[in-house]
């Protein structure tokens, strides 16, 4: 598989009991399998450190507002989307595999978000109440 990114050949790196791709030496990005980022994207999960410091090359210049086509899937474009209700993280997620790219530094972006899947949980219902009750007029 190439990089989305940057077209360089994407090589696998173990985290924890996954396997997912990197580019390293080139944009410094990662590929996820659908389902893949949930395993590594809160502090708690220790697996995700690993994949904190993907070797990055500087001669390597990425544009993030060029359209991106899954790595997969080859032909299909991505979407690009906020990965949490906190708005930080842009992500780019294929809408026919489910797999997730994310540029250098934004697996450390997101893991930095919330420290837990429970406290991640809890800030996602209290925004849905927010609006849910803004809606009602409350």
């Amino acid at each position: 598989m190439n990089c989305p990114a940057c077209g360089n050949e994407l090589t696998q790196k173990l985290a924890g009991n996954i396997i997912v791709d990197v580019c390293e030496g080139g944009c410094g990005g990662i590929w996820f399998d659908r389902f893949e980022l949930d395993k590594v994207d809160n502090l708690e999960e220790t697996e995700g450190e690993s994949l904190l410091n993907i070797t990055k090359s500087p001669e390597v210049e990425v544009n993030p507002d060029l359209r991106r086509y899954c790595p997969k899937c080859r032909s299909i474009p991505m979407m690009r989307h906020y990965y949490s209700i906190k708005k930080q993280v842009l992500i780019d997620k294929c809408p026919s595999c489910a797999g997730v790219w994310l540029d250098a530094g934004e697996l450390a972006e997101i893991r930095s978000q919330f420290r837990s899947e429970q406290e991640k949980e809890i800030v996602t219902e209290q925004y849905i109440a927010n609006i849910v009750s803004k809606y009602m007029g409350r």
